[in-house]
């Protein structure tokens, strides 16, 4: 195992949740203890821990993005209008690498993200290789034609272990998708739950 994929794991772990729903995660095979030499005892948690572990999940699910760029996109939905939580989700299913990873274009956020940097995926015809870049409803993202026999994408095309929400139409045959509107929470198929309402409350206070 590399350490790439330890260090995930660790992030399971941590959490004490399968955050991607993954079977290679050890807590899917009943590994439950947080990582170190003997693990950590669990103590109840106060209002400030149970925020920050919301925080820490939902920054860990989109592939551990940094604390500057979640903060930002965090001041991005309190500026909008409507329900700040909501738009906070928004913000990071918007996200290419995200997309990238709803489309079943990659296996995991991590994999998105790095197919991103690498330049494999356009946004409209045209190279994009930017993970935080905002899709918008619309535009139609896909593998270039020089990537699409990567063993990784076909590796993740294959998979079953993820559906692809309603919010985005995909052509797996042509390895390209349009993101048709913008989620709600309910919408988004995470495979645990994910509390952006206590985000906001940890980043209020």
């Amino acid at each position: 195992m590399t350490k790439r994929a330890e260090s995930k794991f660790k992030i399971n772990r941590r959490l004490g949740v399968n955050l991607w729903g993954r079977g290679k995660s050890p807590l899917a095979r009943g590994k439950e203890n947080p990582p170190g030499q003997h693990g950590a005892r669990r103590k109840k948690a106060s209002d400030f821990g149970t925020q920050l572990m919301a925080k820490q999940k939902l920054k860990g699910y989109y592939g551990n993005i940094s604390e500057k760029q979640f903060r930002k996109l965090y001041d991005e939905a309190v500026r909008r209008r409507g329900d700040t939580s909501e738009n906070l989700i928004e913000l990071l299913e918007r996200r290419l690498d995200a997309v990238v990873y709803r489309m079943k274009f990659a296996v995991s956020p991590f994999q998105a993200r790095q197919i991103v940097n690498h330049g494999h995926v356009q946004v409209n015809g045209k190279r994009v290789n930017i993970s935080s870049y905002q899709i918008k409803d619309g535009d139609v993202v896909s593998i270039k034609q020089k990537s699409r026999d990567l063993a990784i994408v076909i590796e993740a095309t294959a998979s079953s272990e993820r559906d692809i929400p309603d919010y985005l139409e995909v052509d797996m045959k042509d390895l390209k998708g349009k993101f048709i509107r913008a989620p709600k929470l309910a919408d988004v198929p995470y495979p645990v739950q994910m509390e952006p309402n206590l985000v906001i409350e940890f980043y209020s206070r």
